[in-house]
């Protein structure tokens, strides 16, 4: 949409636009908790559910996450465990990985990590007060068979109507990318580390 230059052509156009917009936000009328997906080759994925999730603990809600393939890199739990503490929030955090698959290099154990996250997964989606629940990562578990994404999505499907549920990490298979609220793929068009600039703290971890 282009805008116009002339001030009162201009003005006519945002009252038009705003017009469709206060429509649609009237519509909008149904409440309920999100399956929220992202994914792409684009960094950002586990970025943007974390702001999610900083939101949430905002506005006082219990949240949890539970990290898939990461090893036991915890800057960012210790931050957010004192963002949650001032918002008022509750927050519990599990690391199921060892390590990149690259890193493990064994696809047993990887299987059994992700079994055992899974197991975790289960008793948050067991619990009433539980509003926002950040998978990071198991687009990666899914893509690559560690866990079976029909049983995956049919738990996900019937969790507490008023959970929030964000999946990060790339690959997402497509029954996910279809049974999302919301799906967002992160497209890489330059990256530092391709300069040899290494991992930064604070903005990689």
């Amino acid at each position: 949409m282009s805008f116009p230059e002339d001030p009162v052509a201009h003005r006519r156009q945002m009252q038009k636009l705003k017009t469709i917009v206060d429509d649609r936000i009237a519509a909008a009328t149904l409440e309920k908790g999100l399956l929220m997906v992202h994914t792409g080759s684009g960094k950002g994925k586990s970025t943007a559910a974390l702001g999610m999730l900083v939101r949430c603990l905002g506005h006082g809600f219990r949240c949890a996450v539970v990290q898939f393939i990461k090893g036991e890199q915890a800057t960012a739990e210790v931050v957010l465990e004192r963002v949650a503490e001032v918002a008022g929030g509750s927050l519990t955090w599990d690391r199921c990985g060892q390590g990149f698959t690259w890193d493990t290099q064994d696809r047993a154990a990887d299987i059994a990590c992700a079994e055992e996250g899974w197991t975790i997964v289960r008793r948050h989606l067991a619990d009433p007060e539980l509003r926002f629940l950040l998978l990071d990562e198991i687009n990666i578990v899914l893509r690559h068979g560690f866990l079976d994404t029909g049983q995956i999505l049919a738990e996900l499907q019937a969790r507490n109507p008023n959970l929030h549920v964000a999946l990060t990490g790339r690959g997402a298979p497509e029954a996910l990318l279809e049974a999302g609220d919301l799906v967002t793929e992160m497209r890489a068009i330059k990256h530092p580390f391709q300069a040899g600039i290494k991992a930064q703290a604070g903005i990689e971890f």
